[in-house]
């Protein structure tokens, strides 16, 4: 049998690439906290400079908004989190076979 359209790439093993790019990543923050957290925001983002708000001033920036706005951010949060939690209890794996062999 011919294949008209052949992959470009190994899937899998650019999906394994990313993994274990992500696991060393995530093994260097738990390691190295913020520092390495900064890093990879200067690397992959270009932020360069604090991105951690001191608790003053997340408290300072938390004031300023009205009362109305921080109910409908928390409206918004239990709408989003309610659905992402149904939407990941559906989901399962599964295999097919959509033709023989396929």
């Amino acid at each position: 049998m011919e294949h008209f359209k052949k992959p470009t790439v190994d899937q899998e093993a650019e999906d394994q690439a990313i993994r274990d790019s992500v696991e060393k990543m995530l093994a260097h923050i738990r390691q190295d906290g913020e520092a390495a957290a900064a890093h990879y925001a200067k690397t992959l983002d270009g932020l360069d400079g604090p991105f951690v708000l001191s608790e003053e001033k997340k408290q300072a920036l938390i004031a300023q908004v009205s009362d109305r706005d921080k109910e409908d951010i928390r409206f918004a949060h239990r709408q989003v989190k309610r659905f992402a939690e149904a939407q990941r209890a559906s989901l399962t794996e599964f295999d097919i076979e959509t033709e023989p062999g396929v």
